[in-house]
This record gives structure tokens, sequence and C-alpha cells, in this order.
């Protein structure tokens, strides 16, 4: 029987908490989160079935003083795990944990995650998009590649209003507390 095992999964950015219920769900069958690569290349080892929390957190200021970081999170109970793409991954048993716990303690903090990701994903990713999207209409010629263009463009603008509208709602709902 193999000990390794690998999976691709695809989450949007917005799907980090969609991500650590799926590394929960594969550590209750007995495989325990190890890596992950691009493009969406998950790693995990066999080990004894556990009910075990993840948590993500997406804080790239949080590289600059990385030991300070992890040591807040280690200080909980929590346990580092890895960094990739700006994400910090963190574990912690569910018999450890208290009631409702999470670490992100209440909604202006989920609402802080949203607005660097925002900062640190979208807003970037905007200006890429934008320059090779107007260099590539303004230099194309073939009718295959502006279906491809087409086609990604699609694609980014359903990534970007997915984000929009989970932000959107979501900051509604903090702000009216």
């Amino acid at each position: 029987m193999k000990d390794v095992k690998k999976e691709f999964r695809w989450f949007s950015i917005t799907e980090y908490e969609k991500e650590a219920e799926y590394l929960r769900r594969r550590h209750k069958e007995g495989w325990k989160f190890k890596n992950v690569t691009y493009p969406g290349i998950y790693i995990f080892e066999k080990c004894e079935p556990q009910d075990v929390i993840y948590q993500l957190d997406y804080n790239p200021d949080g590289i600059k003083n990385q030991g300070e970081y992890v040591q807040m999170f280690e200080d909980c109970g929590w346990e580092y795990l890895k960094e990739f793409a700006g994400y910090t991954y963190f574990r912690k048993p569910a018999e450890k944990m208290e009631k409702e716990e999470n670490i992100f303690c209440d909604d202006q903090s989920r609402l802080d995650l949203l607005n660097r990701l925002f900062r640190g994903r979208v807003i970037p990713s905007m200006v890429i998009f934008v320059g090779l999207l107007v260099n590539g209409y303004l230099n194309m010629n073939d009718p295959v590649l502006i279906i491809i263009y087409g086609v990604l463009t699609g694609v980014y603008i359903f990534v970007l209003l997915q984000f929009a509208v989970k932000y959107v709602s979501f900051r509604n709902r903090v702000m009216k507390m």
C-alpha cells in the first residue's frame, strides 16, 4: 500500500475555507496533508484517521516576521505546516479546539483577510491581466488567438466577479454589525 498520495484540486483565492475542509476530510480518511504545489497538486501521507482542523491565513506580511507570526499561532496550539502562494497552513486536533475556535476570532479579522487577498492577489493580477489583454488584442490577427484570449478573459472575469460578490456581501454583513 502506498504511503504517499497526490491529488489535483483547484480552489479559487476566496475558497480557503473549502480548502481547509477538504484537508480535514482527507485527514479523517487517514491522509495527512504534507504539501501543495502548483497547479493544485496536494500531497498526503498515510496516517491514522483523526479529526484535525485545518486553517489557512493569507498574510504575506507574516513572512517578514515569520518567527513571531508562527510562534503566535503555536502558542495557541496550532501546528505550522507551510507557506504557499501567500497562504500559511496550520492544523490542530479537533479535541484540542475550544468551541468555535478559529484563527480568525471575529468577522472583522475575516474581512481583513479578504482585504489582504484583494491587495495582494486581485489588484496585481488585474494590472497584469489588463496589460496582457491590451497588448494581445492590439497585436493579434489570428482568429484562434482571439478566441483563446476571449475564453481567458471570460474565466478571469468570472473569478474576479466571484471574489467581488463574496467580498461585498461579507463586507456589508460586517458593516451592519
